[in-house]
């Protein structure tokens, strides 16, 4: 039987010390891939680490944004969003609920007008209206 690497064996794979804090976060955005904002994280896991600091959830994310394991995708100005899906998609949000959620795009077949003499290595697509439930 082959076993999934650990929480702890999955940062230290990038280069991170597995602290406490570190490995309740990151198994916090594992299980919560709904896009959640720092203020989120937070709310939910001070709960039950009273510990825990805004800052402390904020700097680990942007830690874990530098070491390639989650993206930091920014919506509508100001508002930023943990990404935990690390390779390329775009967005839709829903204009009523303010639900987030995921969209493949098949770059194949979507017409752009870059010029040839580009290399995009990186897209970031948004999409706005409303969610199945607003939509009624």
């Amino acid at each position: 039987m082959i076993q999934s690497p650990s929480i702890s064996d999955k940062l230290i794979v990038h280069g991170l010390k597995p602290s406490y804090q570190r490995k309740r976060i990151y198994e916090y955005l594992e299980n919560n891939r709904q896009h959640p904002t720092v203020d989120t994280v937070f709310k939910d896991l001070s709960k039950s680490l009273p510990t825990l600091s805004k800052t402390t959830v904020y700097n680990t994310v942007k830690l874990f944004a530098e070491k390639g394991i989650l993206s930091i995708i920014v919506i509508e100005g100001n508002e930023l969003r943990i990404d935990p899906f690390n390779h390329s998609h775009g967005h839709f949000k829903c204009i009523k609920c303010g639900m987030l959620s995921d969209v493949e795009i098949d770059l194949s077949k979507l017409s752009v007008g870059i010029s040839t003499k580009f290399k995009v290595n990186e897209y970031h697509a948004y999409f706005k209206g409303y969610c199945e439930r607003c939509a009624d």
